[in-house]
């Protein structure tokens, strides 16, 4: 068989399955777009392992990072409005929180008015790891923004937002601390 040299590679016309793998149209305006599926998992397969090799270190799971992330960034919240956050069932939560209270990452007091509700809140030792692992997540969103144009992170927010159910929108806003979105 013999190879095909271009002099130029400029002026060769890519195939199909070329335009696809390397930022071309990756499929005809009617099919799925599979480029944006897989580009969401990849990107959030990695953006979840750096933590992954950190909370393993206890024994932890993604679970974990969840509940941990959510407590120490609204300090007092409700079990209920946490089930609620995160969509997960009783025993899942009631499962990954006794790990996080008995090993000392988060604290549980009775509400102040009705002492049935339990209150979360991290300890220093919790507060400390929620940190470490934003500080993680937070360098690899500085590198996939940087080489980006301006005002390009404010898009990719909106894309983001998007992405939310639209019923679910106004409080994902006031839970993340975004401005009003339109």
């Amino acid at each position: 068989m013999t190879d095909v040299n271009f002099k130029n590679q400029s002026d060769r016309i890519p195939s199909p399955d070329e335009k696809a793998r390397f930022g071309g149209p990756a499929q005809e305006p009617d099919e799925l777009p599979y480029d944006l599926i897989e580009l969401l998992f990849f990107a959030y397969r990695d953006f979840t392992s750096d933590p992954d090799d950190v909370l393993a270190q206890f024994d932890f799971g993604r679970a974990h990072h969840r509940v941990l992330h959510f407590v120490d960034r609204n300090p007092g919240i409700k079990v209920t409005d946490l089930l609620n956050i995160l969509r997960i069932t009783k025993q899942s939560l009631g499962r990954v929180l006794k790990q996080l209270v008995d090993q000392d990452f988060i604290e549980q007091r009775p509400g102040p008015l009705d002492r049935r509700q339990r209150l979360l809140f991290t300890t220093g030792k919790g507060h400390d790891l929620a940190v470490r692992l934003s500080r993680l997540q937070t360098k690899r969103l500085e590198r996939a923004t940087m080489d980006l144009p301006d005002g390009a992170a404010d898009a990719v927010r909106q894309f983001l937002f998007q992405m939310i159910d639209p019923d679910a929108r106004p409080d994902v806003a006031k839970l993340v601390r975004l401005p009003s979105q339109p």
